[in-house]
């Protein structure tokens, strides 16, 4: 398979790296980005000279087979319904768009060409979120009653997340892998969203974008009656926090830690001393590489990708629910 890489930027060279330096049997074969600088730049670190600005351009060549897209999630559907229009396979990173609407249209346009879609939520590769689940679904303990995710990423969000009718805030950039693995692991769709938000750190956001977030906690209820809660933040500034919580009735299973290793000091004084892990890109390099790995062997062998259109459209479903429920004030119901 020979991929071009849509979104050249940070978040795309980790899967750039993925395909030229961990898999096998496929080919980055070229690189797409609407800046000239990002692709001279990352296509030089990559050693692909061959280039597009204009992802119109890229879709229509021959010698690609599949794409990865990694813009910001308002070019989702656009990029997305072209390159099943002209046939390629598609790796969509999460968010899956900014609408429902949105995610409806790029999940007819990929019905209708026949090909593979496969939405970026890593967590479901990930041994540790794999080993919960077989637990969850083995019945060894008993019903989910609670599940709480928190999400929490380092740095300062992208200028254009400010506007949160454009982007859907952090709620979505950062947490909607939260409001996956939740659904996921419970295996029940979100059915009632209520939220609230507030900015407590990007202070120089706060005239032009009232509306931005930092801070974000949503309460769920899902379909078959579980309680669950999400906590995102961004920026947290200690390190990439991703864990989970599950309350089942035969006991509570835990997902993640803030530490990078297992390893922990402690000194004589009683400080305890250790390191948080500072990035996504460390926390989750393995499952990187095994969600592409899956969607080679989707495209090849011709099965279904286990992260589908409809899982990224839940997870847009449910953030929007969420940001809607913080501009109004109440719990917005989910139609099932």
């Amino acid at each position: 398979m020979n991929f071009c890489l849509i979104g050249a930027g940070r978040a795309g060279l980790v899967h750039a790296k993925s395909l030229t330096e961990r898999i096998r049997g496929s080919d980055l074969v070229a690189l797409c980005d609407a800046s000239e600088e990002t692709l001279r730049t990352s296509g030089k670190l990559l050693g692909i000279d061959t280039h597009f600005t204009d992802f119109r351009q890229a879709v229509e060549q021959d010698d690609i087979d599949a794409v990865i897209i990694v813009t910001p999630t308002f070019l989702h559907r656009e990029i997305a319904c072209a390159a099943a229009e002209a046939g390629k396979h598609i790796f969509l990173e999460k968010p899956m768009a900014i609408t429902v609407e949105e995610c409806h249209q790029i999940n007819e346009a990929v019905a209708k060409a026949g090909v593979k879609l496969q939405i970026g939520f890593m967590r479901r590769f990930d041994p540790s979120f794999l080993q919960a689940k077989k637990i969850l679904d083995s019945g060894e303990m008993g019903r989910v009653m609670v599940i709480k995710s928190t999400g929490r990423g380092p740095g300062l969000p992208p200028p254009w997340i400010y506007d949160i009718a454009a982007s859907n805030g952090i709620l979505a950039e950062v947490n909607s892998h939260d409001f996956d693995s939740v659904r996921w692991l419970v295996g029940s769709d979100i059915c009632r969203v209520y939220a609230e938000a507030a900015n407590f750190k990007c202070l120089d956001a706060k005239d032009e974008y009232p509306q931005f977030y930092d801070n974000a906690v949503a309460n769920l209820r899902f379909a078959d009656g579980t309680l669950g809660v999400i906590d995102g933040t961004c920026p947290c500034h200690y390190g990439y926090d991703a864990r989970v919580e599950i309350l089942c009735e035969n006991g509570v299973l835990q997902i993640g830690g803030t530490q990078e290793h297992g390893m922990v000091k402690v000194q004589r004084d009683g400080q305890v001393v250790t390191q948080a892990v500072k990035s996504w890109r460390t926390l989750f390099k393995d499952a990187y590489v095994a969600e592409l790995e899956h969607f080679i062997e989707c495209v090849t062998e011709d099965k279904p990708p286990r992260v589908t259109g409809l899982d990224g459209l839940k997870a847009v479903e449910a953030v929007v629910a969420a940001n809607r429920s913080i501009l109004d004030g109440k719990p917005i119901e989910i139609a099932g």
